[in-house]
């Protein structure tokens, strides 16, 4: 490598570091903004899942081709428990869920205790007890929601729950004989 060489490439350094010291702050607050605005939008659509009010949020706050994937991809022994589940597309993925919901569960406390953004990107973490309306047991379950907004619409959301939990609470009868490794000795869950 010549001296002209070592000239450029510090050169060259010392002109990368000069603007890495003078973008983060408008870089920053640019996604400081879009963060914030993406909170709103997840924040908005929450606070506005009652069963007279998600679907005038749904199609306010969710792109015509949002995806929403609850509890798992697709999972068609759970669909029959919760019909919900899996992965739906659209603003009436996002309201017909939540008027589901309210037919199987009395929500007796949503609680958001983590709410996190990142440009595009939501995460948000709590938990919920609900009570099923058919047999009435109770739970906790945590929850999580990862959300991508993009012009101020949700295009992606994921929730996230005990659904071990969830589905037990319809339980009337019955258990399971599992076994969890070769080593472990057979045992049943459920038993009522």
């Amino acid at each position: 490598m010549n001296t002209r060489s070592i000239k450029l490439i510090t050169a060259a350094m010392a002109l990368a570091s000069w603007l890495v010291t003078i973008t983060p702050a408008s870089a920053q607050s640019a996604t400081e903004a879009q963060s914030a605005a993406s909170l709103a939008v997840v924040v908005e659509f929450l606070a506005n899942t009652a069963p007279d009010k998600v679907e005038a949020a749904a199609m306010r706050l969710a792109a015509p081709d949002a995806t929403y994937v609850s509890l798992n991809f697709d999972n068609p022994e759970l669909r029959k428990i919760m019909p919900w589940t899996g992965t739906n597309k659209g603003p009436k993925a996002f309201s017909s869920l939540f008027l589901q919901v309210s037919n199987y569960w009395k929500i007796e406390d949503f609680t958001i205790t983590t709410k996190i953004a990142s440009g595009e990107d939501v995460a948000i973490f709590g938990k919920f007890t609900y009570r099923s309306v058919a047999v009435g047991h109770l739970f906790t379950s945590p929850f999580s929601i990862h959300a991508k907004v993009q012009d101020g619409k949700m295009t992606y959301f994921q929730f996230m729950e005990d659904t071990y939990a969830s589905a037990s609470s319809f339980r009337q009868s019955g258990s399971w004989t599992v076994k969890t490794s070769k080593d472990a000795l057979p045992f049943k869950v459920g038993a009522n």
